[in-house]
């Protein structure tokens, strides 16, 4: 039971961190997604719009 123990306590030590790591770095690249996913928006409008596209 003490080898159990030793190991739960050994395992929870180790990744008492690693989720908010992995969160940190989740929102920073779903971040970068966002800011790229709205310049080609922006680049895309004004390329349709330069063009003379007609939005009906």
């Amino acid at each position: 039971m003490k080898n159990v123990l030793l190991i739960k306590e050994i395992y929870i030590e180790a990744f008492r961190n690693l989720g908010h790591a992995l969160v940190k770095s989740y929102f920073k690249a779903f971040s970068w997604f966002c800011i790229a996913s709205y310049i080609i928006m922006l680049y895309a409008f004004v390329f349709r719009v330069s063009t003379g596209f007609a939005f009906e």
